[in-house]
């Protein structure tokens, strides 16, 4: 059933207003001043290596002060990421995970993914915990798998989920819970460039052998394909993959998760206004597959909506603006396509509120501006998030296209 057309917020028709000045002059202004910011404290934690381990223990003591202030430098560190051991798992140079929210996989079969000092005998992984602010709900955002870093990328999957960082003040996490469904924003080749790399084979009942990295004691994983479909609407590619360690000998160690890859998407870019559409039919499609459980086991009881983990190729762009869009419309309850009359009042506050950052708050004339707040707590997560300019405008258009009744799937 199509959703109706409903009043919009002030801020928001603000914002749409006068072509978009506002956006371009104020809001991406604002947002780029504060990543430079954050940009040149991470700069600043990698000058000091050689006080890398003081460093570290402040970085992850940062939000939890007893002063409630917050070390700037440590807070915005990456340099966990920078150390010659991990290096070479990211797939750009410039592309990092925070230390504070990054995502550890454990190493042997039965560890769980943690984060933090708690996983630092764990295994590297470009990936950082994000939260929702308005939507509250929890994401790993991550690069695309490179060929050396495929086993750990399914390593995240295949293993139950830890406490995600306590900075993220994020809901209880089900347990058990792991990562069922994986978003993928990126086309694995573009204009000729690899930009993801394949981790399960492309035909429904092959397999393939994802080897650990030789430094690990991880059993190699064991990768089928089970099925694929294309659904049109949502111009994407819905599949089912298993994952089972090769040491396995019994068949309910599988762990299958749905892949769900959206094609209308280019790097550098946002999707033609044509394949709009089909992008908000593909943010509301990932949301109820998330929440599917018919195909699960009734016991143990299954998470009824586990972290979801999405990649483009670096892992921030185009990632970010789809948790962006994800959180808006979860906040105003138009993940369904047909909210209900009573859910549209504005949410005030964030569902739970993230502590203050060293930067401070948005300058006062963005204190109403949703996405602007959303996106500028995505980028206190991971660096970059929401790379672009023109993917901050896409966001602002995907959620007036909700309020307007488009997108049904």
């Amino acid at each position: 059933m199509p959703a109706t057309s409903t009043l919009k917020p002030a801020w928001l028709s603000k914002a749409l207003a006068n072509e978009s000045r506002f956006i371009s002059e104020t809001v991406c202004s604002a947002l780029s001043e504060r990543e430079y910011a954050r940009d040149h404290m991470r700069a600043r934690s990698l000058a000091a290596k050689p006080h890398s381990t003081s460093l570290l223990a402040r970085g992850q003591q940062a939000w939890t002060s007893a002063l409630g202030k917050i070390d700037p430098v440590a807070h915005y560190s990456t340099m966990i990421a920078h150390h010659p051991d991990n290096i070479v798992a990211n797939r750009y140079s410039n592309i990092e995970p925070y230390d504070r929210t990054r995502v550890v996989v454990g190493d042997l079969k039965g560890s769980h993914c943690s984060v933090g000092a708690e996983g630092s005998k764990g295994r590297y992984f470009n990936a950082s915990w994000v939260r929702e602010l308005y939507g509250g709900k929890l994401w790993i955002a991550t690069q695309a798998p490179l060929p050396r870093t495929a086993h750990v990328f399914l390593s995240a999957i295949a293993q139950p989920i830890s406490t995600p960082p306590a900075s993220l003040n994020s809901p209880h996490i089900h347990s058990p819970s792991r990562v069922r469904t994986i978003v993928q924003l990126t086309q694995n080749m573009e204009r000729g460039r690899q930009k993801a790399h394949v981790y399960f084979p492309s035909t429904p009942g092959q397999s393939m052998l994802s080897n650990p990295d030789p430094t690990s004691d991880a059993p190699v994983l064991k990768v089928t394909l089970l099925e694929s479909k294309r659904i049109n609407e949502a111009c994407c590619v819905h599949s089912k993959v298993s994952i089972i360690p090769v040491t396995s000998t019994n068949p309910q160690d599988a762990v299958v998760f749905t892949h769900l890859l959206y094609a209308a998407w280019p790097d550098h870019g946002v999707p033609e206004d044509e394949d709009r559409a089909s992008l908000l039919a593909f943010v509301r499609l990932v949301d109820r597959v998330n929440k599917d459980t018919s195909s699960l086991p009734s016991s143990p009881e299954p998470d009824p909506d586990p972290p979801i983990m999405v990649n483009c190729s670096a892992g921030i762009g185009r990632t970010g603006s789809f948790i962006a869009m994800s959180s808006l419309l979860r906040a105003y309850h138009l993940l369904s396509g047909n909210p209900p009359s009573n859910a549209l009042t504005p949410p005030p506050q964030p569902l739970s509120s993230l502590p203050v950052p060293p930067l401070g708050t948005l300058p006062k004339e963005l204190q109403e501006d949703l996405i602007a707040q959303e996106i500028d707590s995505l980028r206190e997560q991971r660096p970059g998030m929401v790379q672009r300019d023109e993917q901050i405008h896409l966001i602002y258009d995907i959620l007036n296209q909700a309020f307007e009744g488009r997108g049904t799937a």
